[in-house]
Formats: C-alpha cells, structure tokens, sequence
C-alpha cells in the first residue's frame, strides 16, 4: 500500500512541477506586464502578446502532452483517494481541490486568453441596433493581457499549494510512522521489564 501512494505521489508531483516549470518560463513576460511600470509599457504588452501567439500556434503535439499530463496528476489523485485514510482525506482532498481550481483557472482564463490574443478582438464590440456600448462593456487589449499575466500567477500559487500539501502529507506521515516505533519500542521495554520482575 505504501509503495502505491508513493508511486501516487510521483504521479501528482511531477505533473505539478512540470506546470510550475512552464508558468515560470512565462513569468519574465508577466512581470513586465504586471509589476512594473517602465516608460516604455506598451514594448512589453507587444512582446507579451507575441510570446502568446507564438505559444498559440505551436504544433499540436505540445498542447496534447499539456493535457496528458494534467490527466497523469487527476490519476495520481484518484489513486491516492481510492479507499482513502484520514490523511488522505484531508491533504488529498484538500490538494485536489487546488488542482482543480488549477484546471479551473487554465481553461476559462488561460486557454480563453490564448484564442482572444490570438484573434485580436480585444473590445471589438459590434452593438445590436438600439444597443449602447460604453467603454466599459468591454475588455481592453492591456487589460487582456494583465489578466493573462495575472492568471499565470494564481495557477503558480495554487501549484505551490498542491505541492504543501503533497509536503505536508509526507511529514504528517513520517511523524506518525516514528511515533508509533516509539510506541512500540516503549510497549517492548515494559514486557522485558514485566518479564524480569517475574
């Protein structure tokens, strides 16, 4: 059983650390977007979109590994959660629950924020007859992309969430694994003390 939920482990780890790996690449890209102000802003909205369209247009086998390794952490999840333990329960469920909001964030952000780029219809509104449109109906290009970048980060948050977890189970664990050789250890002292008081 131990070897199972390591193997589990690695199932639910690697695919996190893989995505972690990726928003970090992107993360040069995001932070100009987001955290600074240099003088010349719109240089690296432009250099961001082309970092998007380039990602967008890439052959499709990228996109298709993307995805089996998202389906590789819901199976290291299902594993770990199939006739669960109370640790289980508690740091999987609660790992798988940031997983999904991962998944969550990557296909009504992420993947949405890829074909809008793509396309270029930031804000291109076309009212209906005896429609009024403000500005505010619609989505800037700058704000597009700051909700790209942004989208990037909490994927990257909730990633290093499922890895805590994933720690955190671990120790949890190991904690009890020694506790319980102490129990026993102690339990096995007091019979040889028993057995010589006799």
């Amino acid at each position: 059983m131990a070897k199972t939920t390591s193997f589990a482990t690695f199932l639910i780890i690697g695919p996190t650390c893989f995505f972690l790996g990726i928003l970090f690449s992107s993360f040069p890209y995001d932070y100009n977007v987001l955290w600074t102000t240099p003088s010349d802003r719109d240089a690296y909205f432009r250099i961001l979109e082309d970092h998007i369209k380039f990602l967008y247009a890439s052959p499709p086998i990228i996109s298709r590994i993307l995805h089996i390794a998202i389906g590789t952490g819901l199976i290291g999840f299902i594993t770990k959660l199939y006739k669960p333990s109370e640790a289980n329960m508690l740091f999987d469920g609660a790992s798988l629950v940031l997983y999904m909001a991962g998944v969550t964030v990557y296909i009504t952000n992420i993947v949405k924020g890829f074909k809008v780029v793509t396309a270029g219809i930031y804000g291109n509104v076309e009212p209906m007859e005896g429609d009024e449109v403000s500005p505010d109906d619609y989505i800037s290009r700058e704000d597009t992309l700051r909700v790209f970048a942004a989208s990037n980060t909490i994927l990257a948050l909730v990633l290093v969430g499922v890895l805590v977890l994933q720690a955190g189970q671990w120790y949890a664990l190991r904690k009890e694994e020694a506790e319980i050789v102490e129990m026993d250890r102690l339990a096995e002292e007091k019979k040889k003390a028993g057995k010589k008081k006799q």
